[in-house]
């Protein structure tokens, strides 16, 4: 059971992070309107304020725990890249990320939110079958 308290509390914060974003901003928590907004330039403080804090979130864990969180990277640089810009286009073409779907339209009972993240999770079983069958 121990393994699953980092999950937990990461969850909860997540969580508690984006309804306070709901209620103090009156925005869905999606990352990739978020980041948007911040390039272009609108609403940058909050904006910033946001972005700032996912960055900072790696830095309190080793504060916490005395090490940094592990993250392991099996695949190829050009795969990463490749599959961030096929998420990108998919955020702008589903009007959202799994994070503003998944977390708080979910929670609104959002019928546009629960189709993406049915199509987010099916697109991405696909994916992984067909990736494992070629190898990659």
């Amino acid at each position: 059971m121990d393994i699953y308290w980092h999950a937990l509390i990461g969850g909860l914060l997540i969580g508690l992070s984006a309804t306070m974003f709901l209620l103090f901003n009156g925005r869905v928590a999606g990352i990739s309107g978020i980041v948007g907004r911040l390039a272009l330039g609108f609403n940058t403080g909050l904006n910033a304020a946001f972005v700032v804090g996912l960055m900072v979130g790696p830095v309190l864990f080793h504060g916490l725990f005395g090490r940094w969180p592990v993250v392991t990277i099996t695949s190829s640089w050009p795969l990463i890249i490749c599959a961030g810009f096929l998420v990108g286009f998919g955020t702008r073409m589903g009007s959202g990320c799994t994070s503003g779907h998944g977390v708080l339209g979910l929670a609104r009972f959002s019928r546009r939110s629960i189709a993406a993240v049915v199509t987010f999770l099916a697109t991405g079983i696909v994916a992984v079958t067909i990736l494992r069958i070629a190898g990659l």
